[in-house]
């Protein structure tokens, strides 16, 4: 396509950029298939396998729209979003697991698998090692944040 297009359809970088955010893929995720009643830990591990295949549908799109969310408000608001999304879809999998997981707790736990999965997104996947070097790191994780909340037995020592 001639650069000449682009320029036409796109006047300054923010109108590409914001076009650009449109076209992160939205996948929403079917509780059926990633909650395993009574395990938390189960059930965000489905969680985090549904949500990292997703994101293998736009790792170039979010690549560039995480290098660009420093200088343009649009698309760090809408990574916000995408964050805000992903501790949504936490905190579904957590209460359908475990109804009776205080709220409060639902949304620490929530909060953190989503910081955790937005850095594997973002940087982790870098890593000369990935993804090896990451599978285990975010194992621990989703197990600590369910023994946390109360929903794992801590290990016998």
């Amino acid at each position: 396509m001639p650069k000449a297009l682009v320029h036409y359809y796109f006047r300054r970088k923010p109108d590409l950029l914001a076009a650009l955010v449109d076209r992160l893929p939205e996948h929403p995720v079917d509780l059926e298939t990633v909650v395993v009643p009574g395990d938390v830990a189960a059930s965000l591990r489905a969680l985090v396998a549904e949500l990292d295949a997703h994101h293998d549908d736009s790792t170039l799109l979010s690549h560039l729209l995480w290098r660009e969310a420093d200088t343009h408000p649009a698309v760090r608001d809408a990574l916000h979003a995408r964050f805000e999304r992903t501790v949504g879809h936490a905190q579904e999998v957590i209460a359908a697991a475990r109804p009776e997981v205080p709220a409060a707790s639902v949304t620490a736990a929530a909060t953190l698998l989503a910081l955790a999965v937005g850095y594997r997104h973002s940087v982790a996947r870098h890593h000369p090692d990935w993804p090896a070097a990451q599978a285990d790191r975010l194992e621990a994780e989703v197990e600590l944040i369910a023994r946390a909340i109360g929903t794992v037995d801590p290990p016998v020592k």
